[in-house]
């Protein structure tokens, strides 16, 4: 029996899942703020802003599968707590609880605070540096709290088409990265991503959190040392570690044991392919 997926906030990541969903024979919704005209995908475009409950009345009746992966207007704490926190809870009030069966919230590896080389799993305690990891934390937590059945997929780095600005920084010498001290990068693949969650949603008696990562973690030495070279750039030069991002090994053990197997499990490899895409 096909499901009816509304999700909320279709944008890269939204449109990969949307399609795989469309393929498996779901009927899908995606919400945006936007006006979206009818493409022939097969998605039912709906306009709504999450933080202005009058704007989601008319919702389809009988979702049964919510995602939500929404992106915040402004890179600040409170552009991002009217969406992830707010916004979650004026759709779910939209929302028929009784025909619900199960929400998906894509949530951030930034939840977690600096662990060193040291690896981290879906039972290390959660400890955000930033705003954003704190707010993303606090949707988590308030959609656990409720009755419908839920599952939180933090996401670590997205890489894909598109989002090739390191590329772009590396080739223009305006990259450095730590090397005494190594700095550990955790990555997954926009398609991997949404791979990811339609795995999710499709078994039976899931778990409540994973961790969305390939099978590699690397020091960002070692990452941007690989794709310098293969972007024909001078490697980078010493510099401080990301501000806010704490070093840490994401463990996707858990997923993995579900069943799922990422297309892309060294990053490395993914941005080669994408390069040579690239042209």
């Amino acid at each position: 029996m096909s499901g009816r997926v509304l999700i909320a906030g279709c944008g890269d990541v939204g449109l990969r899942v949307a399609k795989l969903l469309l393929a498996r024979g779901d009927q899908v919704w995606a919400l945006r703020r936007r006006r979206s005209l009818p493409d022939g995908s097969g998605i039912q475009w709906l306009q709504g802003d999450l933080t202005q409950p009058e704007t989601l009345r008319d919702l389809p009746d009988g979702i049964t599968q919510l995602v939500y992966l929404p992106t915040p207007d402004a890179r600040d704490r409170a552009a991002y707590h009217a969406v992830f926190v707010d916004g979650l809870r004026h759709l779910l009030a939209a929302l028929d609880g009784d025909t619900l069966e199960r929400a998906l919230f894509v949530s951030s590896s930034a939840v977690y605070g600096e662990h060193g080389d040291g690896w981290v799993d879906e039972h290390t305690p959660p400890d955000p540096p930033g705003f954003n990891g704190k707010v993303l934390l606090e949707a988590e937590q308030w959609l656990a709290a409720q009755p419908v059945p839920s599952i939180v997929l933090r996401l670590a780095g997205l890489y894909g088409p598109d989002r090739l600005e390191l590329v772009e920084r590396l080739r223009a010498g305006a990259v450095r990265v730590p090397r005494k001290v190594p700095h550990w990068a955790n990555r997954i693949h926009v398609d991997d991503a949404a791979a990811a969650i339609v795995h999710l949603l499709s078994l039976r008696e899931p778990m409540s959190l994973y961790l969305g990562v390939d099978d590699t973690p690397l020091p960002l030495a070692v990452l941007y040392d690989h794709l310098a070279r293969v972007a024909g750039a001078a490697l980078p030069g010493e510099g401080a570690a990301p501000s806010g991002v704490g070093s840490k090994r994401l463990s996707n053990a858990r997923l993995r044991s579900s069943g799922f197997v990422p297309q892309w499990p060294d990053a490395r490899d993914g941005y080669v392919a994408l390069l040579r895409h690239a042209g």
